[in-house]
């Protein structure tokens, strides 16, 4: 299995469920702007709605770092829709709910179970040229956490703005980066 890590979104063009509406989304529309690509295996589940609430009360502070978060299952933009309105974890998502019916997304990002039609819980961050700088991937009885996804997004601004650094474990903004060299090998 190849890594996503530093690959291009590949192209694609869908519809999603946002503020009330259809809207269309695009590889193109991750330009210029850090994103998430959130991946789910169904709407009207279990662990789904857990983790899609954890990333609705954290919402506000990505879109703070200047991020955009696009949750995605192979549902349709009206099944989002009809769970939007029937779920009162659901109905406090303020982000783009991408529908993937084709499952073409889900393929891209190698996370889709064709025998079931569905993805698997796929987490991925893209930089504002469209690469992948982070990818997570977790079997479907694995829940995600909203909180250390934000600080792997913050990890992954800070070393885009200072290339000659590097993040510790559990690194925190403000917290002192590493400056890999000869200097440091064995004295970490």
């Amino acid at each position: 299995m190849s890594s996503l890590i530093n690959s291009q979104v590949k192209p694609f063009n869908t519809t999603a469920y946002h503020n009330g509406s259809d809207v269309s989304v695009s590889d193109a529309d991750v330009k210029g702007k850090w994103s998430i690509f959130f991946f789910y295996p169904a709407d009207f589940t279990f662990v789904c709605p857990t983790e899609l609430g954890d990333l609705a009360d954290h919402y506000q502070q990505l879109t703070d770092m200047g991020v955009e978060v696009y949750s995605v299952s192979t549902d349709t933009h009206f099944t989002h829709k009809a769970w939007h309105d029937a779920s009162e974890t659901i109905a406090k998502i303020n982000f783009p709910m991408i529908g993937d019916p084709t499952g073409t997304i889900s393929r891209n990002f190698d996370v889709m179970i064709e025998e079931e039609g569905l993805a698997l819980r796929g987490t991925f961050v893209v930089d504002p040229e469209g690469m992948i700088k982070v990818a997570e991937v977790h079997d479907l009885g694995i829940g995600r956490s909203a909180k250390d996804l934000v600080r792997k997004v913050q990890a992954a601004q800070h070393i885009a703005a200072n290339p000659s650094e590097v993040c510790p474990a559990s690194w925190q903004p403000g917290e002192e980066t590493l400056k890999p060299s000869l200097d440091l090998v064995g004295k970490i």
